[in-house]
């Protein structure tokens, strides 16, 4: 039996965003942002029970698997 590299697809075709980049395509979702500390952002997004509240840090670029977490 052949050994199949293991592939995690999500970050082969993730592009490389910063972090003002992922908050603008937040707000265009409906995310507002709260507060900033640091290198952090907060945003929120109210839905019909929850609040869905996301810190992105503020990089010059993002991890895939940072991205990875934000898509799943």
């Amino acid at each position: 039996m052949i050994a199949t590299p293991k592939i995690d697809f999500f970050k082969a075709f993730l592009r490389v965003l910063s972090g003002r980049q992922t908050s603008r395509i937040l707000s265009a979702y409906g995310f507002v942002e709260v507060r900033r500390r640091g290198s952090h952002i907060a945003m929120q997004k109210t839905d019909v029970r929850v609040i869905i509240t996301f810190l992105p840090p503020d990089h010059r670029e993002l991890r895939k698997g940072t991205l990875r977490l934000i898509i799943c």
